[in-house]
């Protein structure tokens, strides 16, 4: 069967602040290699035009293919490279990948505003992942609680001092204590005895810009743990490898994110992982996400990411498995159907159909 030739658009927080170890800029790349048309579009470049609707100015890819992303990303940062502005219409997919953390001190309301515009260009046939009327309601951590009790993390969301102690205090001293919006493992503070006395600073510092989140301490995460990569509700698998990473801490500091400097390796999830994945599987694709990643530590979940699962450069460079080509692929699938069905399937359905 022919692929057909499809525009993809890409929201980015800003296209200068993009890293050539985003999974953005990977897709961005093996998409263009194939011949297709990519745009990557900043928070605040969408405008919403009385006559064409949601337009953006945009960073559009000359179709090559490029030695590798960081060869691509120094194309598109090139300072002679011009926006220009492009009609959502006319394109095929909009993937939603900014991340809402990055934008809490200076530009507040840069995700919530974007989400807003997607919402409104998924009226028309453009397909937009994840889908963006559940992704409002996921911008923060409060939408794991939506998942069965049997896969999360005992927790307490609150701003209030005496709250995370009286938690605390009901889990042995120990806990983890985090921003309710935040990612790549910034202000993360593991609480226990040793530094119990410090509490009342801690939680001034993760509550500066909003709520907290308290988890039970899982010791589990001692070992690190797994992000799997999760499509159309399911886990994503290329030839029978899985995309799952085990991240594991290689200092003190017992955070295993990878840009918070935890090592990686590639692991085939066992029994207790794939069984959480099925768990949640239909929730995900009941709210129309399409790409997720899973925060997993012994037998809970810890998050689920929504916004910009990462992680997929990683997996291929250490596997060599081409687990970007198999998104891709699937991309072209859904517009296919989205073409054959003429406009009757509706954003969700088509998110993880």
């Amino acid at each position: 069967m022919t692929n057909p030739r499809i525009k993809i658009a890409f929201v980015v927080n800003d296209v200068a602040t993009e890293k050539d170890n985003y999974t953005t800029i990977r897709l961005a790349r093996k998409a263009v290699a194939r011949g297709h048309e990519v745009a990557l579009i900043g928070l605040g470049d969408f405008i919403y035009d009385w006559r064409d609707g949601i337009c953006a100015m945009a960073t559009r890819s000359k179709v090559a293919e490029f030695d590798d992303d960081k060869t691509y990303l120094v194309h598109l940062q090139d300072p002679e490279m011009e926006r220009s502005r492009i009609r959502l219409a006319e394109y095929d997919i909009l993937m939603l990948r900014s991340d809402p953390a990055e934008e809490l001190v200076t530009r507040s309301w840069a995700p919530s505003s974007s989400l807003l515009f997607a919402q409104l260009a998924s009226l028309n046939d453009t397909i937009v992942l994840n889908d963006p009327k559940h992704l409002t309601d996921a911008v923060n951590k409060t939408y794991f609680q939506g998942f069965p009790e049997a896969v999360r993390a005992e927790t307490t969301i609150t701003r209030e001092p005496a709250e995370v102690a009286r938690f605390l205090d009901a889990h042995d001293g120990k806990g983890v204590i985090k921003p309710l919006q935040g990612s790549g493992g910034q202000g993360v503070f593991i609480i226990s005895e040793k530094n119990r006395e410090n509490l009342n600073q801690i939680v001034e510092a993760v509550t500066r810009d909003g709520y907290a989140i308290v988890q039970e301490y899982l010791p589990a995460a001692k070992q690190g743990d797994l992000r799997m990569i999760t499509l159309n509700g399911r886990p994503l698998q290329v030839d029978g490898t899985y995309a799952c990473l085990h991240r594991f801490s290689q200092t003190e500091d017992h955070r295993s994110n990878i840009s918070a400097g935890g090592g990686v390796e590639m692991v085939s999830p066992d029994p207790t992982a794939l069984r959480i994945a099925e768990i949640v599987g239909p929730k995900l694709i009941d709210d129309g996400m399409y790409f997720t990643g899973l925060d997993i530590a012994g037998d809970k979940m810890m998050e689920v990411n929504v916004d910009t699962p990462g992680g997929i450069n990683y997996m291929e460079d250490l596997s060599g498995v081409n687990f970007s080509g198999a998104i891709i692929d699937d991309l072209e699938r859904k517009v296919r159907l989205q073409r054959q069905y003429g406009g009757t399937l509706s954003n969700r359905q088509l998110a993880v159909i």
